[in-house]
């Protein structure tokens, strides 16, 4: 008798928002105009590698009152609590006594937009949210969200055996087209990076992001390390 173990799988969510149509051209409106406006709502010290094409705005967007903002907003915590409840086991009432905290922001990327690497540093689930990505269709390759595979020694030696293995077992990284509406979760460490958008014309990429970490009642926070 023989056990095949699923060891060390990297949770990635994925949901849709139905009927986003009207929402989604709500925000993209809302979002060219605070671009249009400069540092009034751009973020005054980014530190991930993008360039000039590519639009960010401050931290603060899903305190924003508008109601466009809160209805996104709405469905990406609701569905970040869902999937949280599900991978640890938490009843609903546990769930409740779990508080969270944010910060989150958009971007706006044309022609030649990328953005670099990286991960989110002390926070534990992230996530991206598509308003729209379009004008680039006839490019497979173009504004993808892609994760890096945190098992890189996997590829040290590939041949037949171990080259077409299924998912989660599968060698390399993970690219993803977001669709309109299509909400991304996925743990905080998890490096990751968006391909150069390359649209053949005035083309438009804009994506919400956002990070958070919680505090659970009646779970007092880890004390630091005592020095030596």
């Amino acid at each position: 008798m023989s056990t095949i173990i699923t060891a060390f799988a990297v949770p990635i969510v994925t949901a849709q928002l139905d009927d986003c149509a009207t929402l989604n051209a709500e925000l993209r409106e809302l979002f060219l105009k605070c671009e249009s406006q400069g540092d009034k709502y751009a973020n005054p010290d980014p530190y991930t590698h993008r360039n000039h094409a590519m639009f960010e705005s401050a931290f603060t967007l899903f305190d924003w009152p508008h109601p466009a903002v809160a209805k996104m907003r709405d469905f990406c915590l609701s569905q970040l609590y869902q999937h949280i409840g599900q991978l640890n086991g938490f009843d609903n009432a546990t769930l409740q006594r779990l508080h969270i905290a944010y910060e989150s922001w958009f971007h706006i990327t044309r022609r030649g937009g990328y953005f670099g690497v990286h991960n989110h540093p002390m926070h534990s689930w992230s996530g991206v949210y598509c308003v729209c990505q379009e004008g680039d269709e006839h490019d497979p390759d173009s504004g993808r969200l892609t994760f890096i595979s945190p098992y890189l020694a996997n590829t040290m030696y590939v041949d037949m055996a171990s080259h077409g293995m299924k998912p989660p077992f599968q060698l390399g990284n993970i690219p993803t087209r977001l669709k309109p509406g299509q909400l991304v979760l996925f743990p905080s460490w998890l490096l990751h990076e968006v391909s150069t958008f390359e649209p053949k014309d005035a083309g438009l990429r804009i994506t919400v992001a956002f990070n958070t970490r919680f505090r659970m009642d009646g779970v007092p926070p880890p004390k630091p390390p005592t020095s030596l």
